[in-house]
């Protein structure tokens, strides 16, 4: 009795494991890296999208349409690209090429316009504003020095352009956070190596343009005794970049960015960011950071001038940490400019776009190649690479194992509840003085 009911449970577990693994292969068939994603199908269907593919869909839907029919794109919760649409015919293109559309009251061509009434009235230092695609308006901030009077004449004017406009108030104040990841040092005050560059014969440190103007010296520390190189080329206010030249080839590091213990991520790619996107920050002062970006093209009133052009993100960041890179998985997205609040508090922090310093500067990063954000990007990790090419971590592993979604989970089970039926056997009845097996 004991070993039928051995032998039935074994067929059970055995049919319920291959079961789990056809079913799981299923899965990551749909799911997996390269195969057809969210219930795409073929044919007429939704075009199925690659993981590699998802955020660029996004970017080129917007270019295509044309800023009187779409208001911007994001990633969504899901990890698809978002499309603020204004007509139905351009949602039905954006959910043919596979990405979700949302239906909007205004569109880019509006919220630009609304941008430009605020671009020309007076300046007020402490004030920015930055495009929210997702809630379809230009958001006006104003920190804690602006004073009551003048937030009341703000407030007037958003009121008076319209809806498309939302003002409010944010704590602490929008500065500057001279005072990444290495740290760089001169007269007294410091900030954070970005990224290294090259115009092909001489090696840089690209950094914020506000850390010091032409002809600055910079030092490894704060004595002054060892030094790094000198500002050669910088933009600040209107963008928020420069070059240090190298003094010594010797100093200079290549392509990687430290972020802290030790540890290294190799630059391998250039890109502009995109709003929702999981980002990385690292400074000299505060390390490791991580956060989303909420807003793109945006423009700051710092007291020492107006920068526009701005990546607006959640990452926090303190006094030190300007010039530090902002990266994801191994792609450089900016160059930390600054913001408002701390790493105890949380706040706002702005971005130089690396795409137009290192154009503008006619530089690159060595071995980085252009490219368009992706899924990768978006939900990369800061320990993507290591110092060393080929190099993978743990997170490289999870990271790619989400990927093929809960199929990858199931086949795990599956086999291993295969494995248990070989330990699922009928026990043989022993005969004494004979052996139960053949020699």
């Amino acid at each position: 009795m004991v070993k039928h009911m051995r032998r039935g449970v074994r067929r059970v577990v055995r049919f319920a494991a291959v079961g789990a693994l056809v079913c799981g292969g299923v899965m990551v068939s749909q799911t997996g890296p390269g195969g057809s994603a969210h219930g795409a199908t073929g044919g007429d269907g939704p075009r199925a999208l690659s993981a590699d593919r998802t955020d660029d869909v996004g970017g080129r839907l917007v270019s295509a349409l044309g800023a009187s029919r779409t208001a911007g794109n994001w990633i969504g919760a899901d990890g698809r690209p978002v499309v603020a649409v204004t007509d139905d015919t351009a949602a039905d293109e954006v959910s043919r090429a596979g990405a979700t559309a949302k239906r909007v009251r205004y569109s880019m061509a509006d919220l630009d316009s609304a941008t430009a009434k605020l671009r020309s009235a007076p300046r007020v230092a402490g004030t920015a504003w930055m495009v929210d695609p997702k809630s379809n308006q230009v958001v006006l901030v104003g920190d804690g020095t602006v004073s009551t009077a003048r937030w009341s004449k703000l407030k007037g004017l958003a009121a008076e352009v319209g809806g498309e406009v939302r003002a409010q108030r944010t704590e602490g104040s929008f500065t500057t956070r001279a005072a990444g990841a290495s740290p760089l040092f001169t007269n007294g005050s410091r900030c954070s190596a970005g990224f290294n560059v090259t115009n092909g014969q001489t090696g840089f440190i690209l950094t914020a343009g506000h850390c010091g103007p032409n002809g600055t010296p910079w030092f490894t520390d704060g004595t002054g005794s060892t030094r790094i190189g000198t500002t050669v080329q910088s933009s600040f206010p209107g963008d928020d970049f420069s070059l240090v030249r190298y003094d010594s080839a010797s100093l200079d590091q290549g392509s990687v960015v430290n972020v802290g213990g030790g540890r290294a991520v190799r630059v391998t790619g250039v890109a502009d960011p995109v709003v929702g996107q999981e980002v990385f920050r690292s400074g000299s002062t505060t390390g490791l950071r991580s956060g989303k970006v909420t807003g793109l093209n945006a423009t700051v009133n710092y007291p020492e001038g107006t920068v526009t052009g701005l990546v607006q993100t959640t990452v926090c960041a303190e006094p030190g940490d300007s010039g530090g890179p902002l990266f994801a998985r191994g792609v450089a997205l900016g160059i930390t400019s600054g913001g408002s609040g701390d790493c105890d508090r949380g706040g706002v922090t702005f971005f130089q776009p690396v795409t137009k310093a290192l154009t503008a500067l006619g530089v690159s990063i060595p071995g980085a190649k252009a490219q368009s954000p992706s899924p990768a990007i978006a939900s990369g990790t800061s320990g993507s690479s290591g110092a060393g090419d080929g190099v993978s971590t743990f997170d490289d592993v999870v990271a790619y194992a989400r990927g093929f979604g809960p199929g990858l989970v199931v086949i795990v089970v599956g086999f291993v509840g295969l494995l248990s039926t070989l330990t699922i056997r009928p026990r043989r009845r022993r005969y004494r003085g004979y052996s139960t097996g053949w020699g």
